[in-house]
Formats: structure tokens, C-alpha cells, sequence
């Protein structure tokens, strides 16, 4: 038996037994996670989900987090006056071994969901049905922006260049104070640059001092 899961935007298709490595969750090594997101299970009688196969998981033991391998990002701009730019990155995984296939029953099972690192506000908020408004989208607007914002939060828009979009992005991606980003390091600022699609913004707008600024403030 097979089953064909999606995390991190990939798909992967496993049996018990397998080792993989995934984008990185928000797990220790030794934890037992479950994955919900089954689109496919093969074997005797192959089930294809709508989007997902209804009560089936994969469950799988945290071996490691690790990094992948170097990824060299090199920049030149054609015009003289302007820079050229080299950054390293290594992507950060999670190392896997499936320990069971679950047809159905996944609901009941007891196992903690297999979250991603940067997105666990998002996902645990994505998995509440009793928070999805019906049919009052427009007027509901102003409200669900402001109860996106963790309580005791910082004002990330004081930060240069940061408006509501880029605070919800960050938001959603953990980072709720100007603590966390004062203490980020050169590998914290490649990941989100390229997760998030910041464009060599954080160096270039200088988050770093100024949230370190802010914090003594």
C-alpha cells in the first residue's frame, strides 16, 4: 500500500517504511507526526481524494532537521554604477520515516498534524472551520485583518518599507516582534527572502538595526 501526501507545496508518494526529506515542520527529532493531506491511496482498491482522501493520514517519526544542500544565488546588474551580489543558502528539511498508512480513522488517532516551522499561527488558524466567515466577505474585511494580529504583538509596520501586506506576510510566517528580527543571522535573513519574496528588501531597508533600535526603545 501506498499513499501520495502533500507538504511544503510538494507531493511525495510513500510506503511504510520510507525515508524523506520534507520542508522543515515544527517538530523534534523523535516526535511522531501526522500528515492530513493524503490526495491518493494505492494498493488493492486505489482511492484519489477530492482534493484529499476523507479519514486518511501518514504517519511518520522526526528523525533529524537538517539543512539541504548549498544553493549558490549570484546577482549582476548590467549597468556600471550599479552591484553585483553573491549569497549562499541552504534550505532548511526535515528527515522523515513513515511508520503507518492510514485508510481512514485519522481524525481519532491522537497524533500531532505535521505543521510547517514558519507557518504554524496560519495553519492551526486555517484548521478552526468555526473562524471561515459565509457569506459576509466584504463588510468582514477591516475585522479579519485585525484578528490576524496576534495579541501583544509589535507594530511591524514601523519598520521602513513595511506596510499591512508585508506585516500579514511576516505574521503569517511567525514573526511577531522586533526581538525575533534584531536576532536574526544572515541564513535567518536568505530563508526569508526567498520564502517570502522580499527581494533583498530586509538588507536593503536595513530591518536588522532598526529593530534592534526599537527594541531598546
Amino acid at each position: 500500500m501506498f499513499a501520495v501526501l502533500k507538504t511544503g507545496g510538494k507531493q511525495y508518494k510513500v510506503q511504510s517504511g520510507d525515508v524523506l526529506r520534507v520542508e522543515k515542520l515544527a517538530a523534534d527529532a523523535g516526535e511522531k507526526v501526522q500528515f492530513n493531506e493524503i490526495l491518493m491511496l494505492g494498493g488493492d482498491a486505489p482511492v484519489v481524494g477530492a482534493p484529499f482522501v476523507d479519514g486518511a493520514a501518514v504517519q511518520a517519526e522526526v528523525v533529524d532537521q537538517i539543512k539541504g544542500d548549498k544553493v549558490i544565488h549570484f546577482v549582476k546588474r548590467r549597468r556600471k554604477h550599479s552591484s553585483k551580489r553573491t549569497k549562499g543558502h541552504r534550505q532548511q528539511l526535515t528527515l522523515l520515516r513513515v511508520t503507518d498508512i492510514l485508510a481512514k480513522g485519522a481524525d481519532k488517532s491522537g497524533v500531532k498534524a505535521a505543521l510547517g516551522a514558519g507557518s504554524a499561527p496560519a495553519a492551526i488558524e486555517a484548521a478552526a472551520p468555526a473562524k471561515k466567515p459565509a457569506a459576509k466577505k466584504a463588510p468582514a474585511k477591516k475585522a479579519e485583518a485585525k484578528a490576524e494580529v496576534p495579541a501583544g504583538a509589535d507594530d511591524l509596520k514601523k519598520l521602513s518599507g513595511v506596510g499591512p501586506a508585508l506585516e500579514k506576510k511576516l505574521l503569517a510566517a511567525g514573526v511577531t516582534s522586533f526581538a525575533q528580527i534584531a536576532a536574526w543571522s544572515d541564513a535567518d535573513v536568505a530563508d526569508f527572502d526567498e520564502k517570502l519574496s522580499f527581494k533583498g528588501r530586509i538588507e536593503r531597508e536595513g530591518w536588522i538595526e532598526q529593530a534592534k533600535e526599537l527594541t531598546k526603545g
